[in-house]
This record gives structure tokens, sequence and C-alpha cells, in this order.
């Protein structure tokens, strides 16, 4: 029986993120085989399958948390997903290393940029931070600030009060999490999202 997930062919919608994947990333861009459970539960998800997403244990009302080895393409199915015509799910992917960058040019408006200014006309706006761990602690005018985690927290407030949806795609454990931003943010990231994982043995695509 053909498989089909928001109305759409599975093996369509994988044959046409490959050739989008080969627009963007080049002509030997392909889904690996063994990615295709995950590529399904991302699916399921950014298509907003209802009846798909309840039988996989996934909450179409929380954001996806994206882990896997370094270079297995979690940025890039990421990227892809922005491609998928689900109803309201444009967001944007925004590297983790930026916004340090970000805080050390305007200090703390960076925290309110990425949470409280984060609306648009039509409410909340999502964003993918991508590479949670490759950003540092930083010190604005000697006070020290792990913006990353100030963000999460001020995003979680916002995810309880006004539904706003955020992703991240990292490499991280999750006692590294732990001991990078405390367990008052991990705590809040498992209300706030999806995890979804690649297998810890999947090799380097960039090699």
């Amino acid at each position: 029986m053909l498989e089909t997930i928001g109305g759409y062919s599975f093996q369509w919608l994988i044959h046409n993120l490959e050739a989008h994947g080969r627009k963007q990333f080049g002509p030997s861009f392909a889904i690996r085989q063994t990615d295709h459970n995950l590529m399904r539960r991302l699916l399921v998800y950014f298509l907003a399958d209802a009846n798909k997403a309840s039988q996989l244990g996934i909450d179409l009302h929380k954001g996806i948390f994206l882990t896997g080895p370094i270079g297995c393409g979690k940025t890039t199915l990421m990227s892809l997903m922005r491609l998928i015509p689900g109803p309201d799910q444009n967001f944007t992917i925004k590297p983790t290393r930026d916004i340090t960058f970000e805080f050390i040019q305007d200090g703390y408006e960076v925290i309110h940029r990425y949470s409280r200014l984060s609306f648009h006309a039509h409410g909340p706006r999502t964003y993918c931070f991508d590479d949670l761990g490759a950003e540092q602690a930083l010190k604005y005018y000697g006070n020290e600030c792990n913006v990353m985690a100030e963000i999460v927290l001020s995003r979680y407030d916002f995810y309880k009060a006004f539904s706003m949806l955020t992703h991240f795609t990292t490499n991280l454990t999750a006692s590294e999490i732990d001991a990078m931003y405390g367990p008052r943010v991990r705590s809040r990231m498992r209300e706030m999202f999806n995890l979804i994982s690649f297998d810890d043995r999947h090799n380097d695509l960039r090699q």
C-alpha cells in the first residue's frame, strides 16, 4: 500500500526534496535510505499530519529538536523542511554562532530580538537555531551571559503564552546540554520540543 503523509506520497516527497537538494547542495545530494524513518517524522510534523503524528508520538504544538553527530545533515534537512507546504510552517534558520557575534555588538538587546520582539503581523516568529553548542558564553561590559540559555528561557515564556515555536539542531548529548545550559533550560526544552535523532553511528557526510 502506498504510504502517504499529509496527502502526499512519501516517495514523491523524498524524490522532490532530493531534487531541491541537488539544486541547493550539489548534484551528489541524496537522502539516504537509513534516514527515511527520521525523514518520515520530520515530514509528518511539517505537513501537520495529525493522525500519523499521534501514532508516532509527535506533538504538533511543540518545536523540533534535531540531534545527531557532526556532519550528518541536520542543517541540510531543516533547510529542506522550509520547502514543505505545511500550514504556517515558515521559519528562519539562524546559526547560534551568529547570535553570539550579534551579542558582542548589540548586547542584551539580542535576547529581546529573538524573544519578545520575535513577532510579526500574523503572530510569533519561528526560528530554527542551528548548531546549539557552537556558541560561547560571552561577557558584555564585564557581565557573563549564556546567550542561548537566556533566549530559550525567554522563548519558553512566549511558548506558554502565545504558542511561540522554536526549533534547534545540535550534536550535544543530554548531559552536555545539562552541563552547558543548566537543568532549568533542559527542563524547559523537554516541554518545548519533539526530540528527533540521527543514529549516533551516522557517518560524517562532509568527508
